[in-house]
């Protein structure tokens, strides 16, 4: 590997630093940075610009709508397929790794992530030489300093994380490289996932966790979108699920009981401040698709929301960040259109399940001669109707054939109100999205605005993730019932998992818990991971897209919506081109 690997590192240069507001991150409630641009000098010899240099680095936290060129991670999977012809559709979906309209994706993380590593490092490095604000006490300076230091070191390990994900274990760099230097004399290899993961990432959560803001201090309006402890031992708990899976547990050493003693740490120790949005109406009835909604848009904040724990605080949104995945009789440009194999993983409202066999993506088994998986006729599900007592999740994430929405009725039935004739822009699938867009948005003639922060971590997520672990260690019981049931039950799904006979091994659950999981987090960028660290991305991700065709008189037929290609090497990025032939390093295996 040659010096130039890592240019991206220090991209904004070592002289001159560009500080940017964040008064989208946080919504307002911290003050704006200044806008102008300082040396390096400057910043770090002024505590209040210190302050704010760091403060820009939450501006590295991505938000997943429409990130990918106005399209999302998840119509790369089987949840879901793009309207229009661009983004993921013209990439990810044709096995064209390297195809532009996916690049923000698959090589613009790549810099991304390492400018902001670099200010993390910057932050790191010089913290120590900037004299306090005079205006505050010697106890303020210091207390805020360790602050600034783990948030710092926090971010830093998310950032390594996100490239993790994408393109394995990286090198590991701490310090502010030189431009002008030999850059990567002592980054020659690529570390182990042991050395990336645990002996780093891991270690760095869990040191800089007591030194981040508590959590009364981090949940307040005035720091609202700031790292706080919680946050720390959330994202452990995921990295730990994920080193325990099978893709990555051989390499990491790390067993499902270590995972699931993280996330009952996180319960144990933050619990009381965090809860399922499950508001009941008067009659004690819980409102399974209201409080699913809110749970993704309502914020901590302003919206009584105990559920979110590390989210990208943005300020209120408007029609023209909502338009692109608005059906298009709502004006709107089609954009994120789920999948009738999502719509298939929802069991029935009763709690049933619907067909009668699941496997281990998650995802009903199909019948090898048609697009439809074995019924279950004990469960009540017609084919012919097929969205009437369902989970209540399924009409609170999709919006199909029927369904009162907006300003008028979904209406997907060829030449009508949301498949025109004409419009390229109409749903591929039969299907729009309602998750993540808030209908206050379209009132009065779409002048209305919402919050609609990104969601990172969540605590159904950690629920979650104690009731996979919990399974592979012992198999069905009490802990795996109770986390499953609370979730369920917050969406209004009656009966307990314990009752059903068709899950009394740990196999079956397993498929089960995979399911439960895509469904509970379709579209919060968890199905691209999850299947990898399953080890089934390649059967997931390489199936036909199923969507539905309505007819004049409401008959519904099943189609094949588009055909996928995922090969075995997909399961990690391409390192981007630029960087391999200006460094003559090897790429990811198969690339």
């Amino acid at each position: 590997m040659k010096k130039v690997l890592l240019y991206s590192i220090f991209a904004l240069g070592v002289a001159s630093t560009t500080l940017t507001s964040c008064e989208d991150i946080f919504g307002g409630f911290l003050d704006k940075q200044p806008s102008n641009e300082l040396t390096g000098e400057q910043v770090f010899s002024d505590w209040n610009l210190t302050v704010q240099f760091h403060l820009d680095t939450y501006n590295f936290l991505r938000h997943g709508a429409g990130r990918i060129n106005t399209t999302w991670l998840d119509a790369a999977t089987d949840l879901a397929e793009t309207a229009y012809g661009d983004g993921v559709r013209t990439s990810f979906n044709l096995g064209n790794f390297y195809g532009a309209s996916g690049a923000s994706e698959l090589s613009g993380t790549w810099e991304h992530y390492y400018r902001a590593i670099r200010k993390c490092n910057m932050l790191l490095t010089r913290i120590e030489e900037v004299p306090k604000n005079p205006a505050d006490s010697d106890d303020k300076y210091n207390k805020d300093k360790k602050n600034y230091i783990a948030e710092a070191r926090f971010l830093r390990a998310y950032f390594y994380w996100e490239l993790f994900l994408r393109y394995g274990p990286i090198p590991i760099v701490t310090e502010v490289l030189d431009p002008n230097g030999d850059l990567l004399s002592n980054y020659t290899t690529r570390p182990t996932v042991k050395e990336y993961i645990v002996d780093f990432v891991l270690k760095e959560l869990k040191d800089c966790e007591g030194d981040l803001l508590d959590y009364k201090t981090a949940w307040d309006s005035g720091t609202a979108g700031r790292i706080g402890q919680p946050m720390a031992c959330a994202l452990r708990s995921r990295i730990t699920l994920f080193m325990a899976s099978p893709r990555y547990s051989d390499a990491s050493g790390i067993t499902w009981q270590q995972a699931a003693d993280v996330a009952k740490e996180f319960i144990d120790t933050y619990g009381a401040n965090f809860a399922l949005f499950n508001n009941k109406d008067a009659t004690g009835t819980t409102l399974g698709i209201e409080n699913y909604t809110n749970a993704i848009l309502r914020t901590a904040y302003q919206g009584s929301n105990m559920e979110v724990i590390f989210y990208r605080n943005d300020d209120r949104q408007n029609w023209g960040n909502i338009k692109n995945d608005t059906p298009v009789g709502e004006g709107g440009n089609g954009g994120l259109c789920p999948s009738q194999n999502l719509v298939d993983m929802y069991d029935m409202v009763d709690g049933s399940s619907p067909f009668t066999q699941y496997d281990a993506t998650g995802a009903p088994v199909y019948n090898s001669n048609s697009m439809t998986p074995a019924i279950n006729p004990e469960s009540g599900y017609n084919d012919a109707d097929p969205w009437n007592n369902r989970d209540p999740r399924l009409a609170a994430t999709i919006l199909y054939q029927g369904a009162e929405w907006g300003n008028g009725v979904i209406d997907v039935r060829f030449g009508m109100r949301d498949n025109p004739r004409g419009n390229a822009n109409s749903t591929p699938t039969g299907y729009y999205v309602r998750k993540y867009t808030p209908e206050t948005i379209l009132s009065v003639e779409h002048s209305g605005s919402a919050y609609r922060l990104w969601t990172i971590i969540r605590y159904a997520e950690i629920m979650m993730n104690y009731a996979e672990a919990m399974n592979e260690v012992n198999g069905p019981c009490d802990d795996v019932y109770s986390m499953l049931d609370q979730i369920r039950g917050r969406a209004g799904i009656s009966g307990s998992v314990a009752d059903r006979t068709d899950l009394n091994s740990k196999d079956k659950m397993r498929n089960f818990i995979h399911k439960e999981r895509t469904i509970e987090f379709a579209f919060e960028e968890h199905r691209a991971w999850d299947v990898r660290r399953w080890n089934v991305a390649t059967e997931a991700l390489s199936r036909d897209i199923y969507g539905v065709n309505v007819a004049d008189n409401g008959n519904i037929t099943r189609k094949v919506a588009q055909k996928r290609v995922f090969e075995d090497k997909m399961y990690l990025y391409p390192i981007p081109e630029g960087e391999c032939w200006k460094a003559n390093i090897e790429n990811n295996p198969g690339w």
